[in-house]
């Protein structure tokens, strides 16, 4: 005996519609769990789930007359997806721009005082103390990745100006040097900050 699933093209549209949405759900669901886990990095993570998201918004807006509630959808059949429901209706993002959102607003005060420190580099006596401050606070901020051009040139002047001697000068070339770096870096580091009113 054969058993029919829907009665006209309306209803098959609607059953297939559904159907992709319960795939978009779990898949949301199984990519968030990787991530979690570390299975994926974070920008394959962040690719996937913002295509994910896409997929999602514009099938719920299609569904909106017949699945009025995706929280509903998911328990009529059967979906234990906190995760994915979350993401996709809750958050509407990625968690890495979640992530990255938070660390930025938890980071403005410390990026206001490094971008103060820069300015006043160029005019302070005891450059060490200066480089280590500065390499200390670019290093605690979230924002800049782990290989942020102004880290690398700040521990690379720490251990040059760490081996001279307190009588010692920098060369007009040691210091057209240290000018270059760091007017580089100070650019590369404004240039990460978020832009302001955006």
């Amino acid at each position: 005996m054969e058993v029919k699933l829907w009665n006209d093209k309306r209803e098959r549209e609607m059953y297939e519609n559904f159907a992709e949405l319960y795939a978009i759900i779990k898949a949301t669901d199984k990519l968030e769990k990787a991530y979690v886990r570390d299975i994926i990095t974070s920008s394959e993570y962040e690719l996937e789930c913002q295509k994910l998201i896409a997929h999602f918004k514009t099938l719920s807006s299609t569904l909106k007359d017949t699945v009025p509630s995706i929280e509903r959808f998911a328990d009529t059949y059967k979906m234990d997806c906190p995760a994915a429901l979350n993401r996709l209706v809750t958050s509407g993002v990625p968690a890495t721009v979640e992530h990255r959102a938070a660390a930025v607003a938890s980071g403005t005060t410390s990026a206001a005082i490094v971008a103060g420190m820069c300015a006043e580099f160029y005019h302070g006596d005891g450059l060490v103390e200066i480089e280590y401050d500065l390499s200390a606070s670019l290093n605690k901020l979230s924002i800049l990745p782990p290989d942020f051009e102004g880290k690398t040139k700040m521990k690379e002047w720490i251990g040059r100006l760490s081996k001279m001697g307190a009588a010692d000068e920098l060369t007009e070339q040691q210091s057209r040097q240290l000018h270059f770096d760091l007017e580089s870096s100070y650019n590369s580091f404004m240039a990460a900050l978020p832009n302001a009113g955006t």
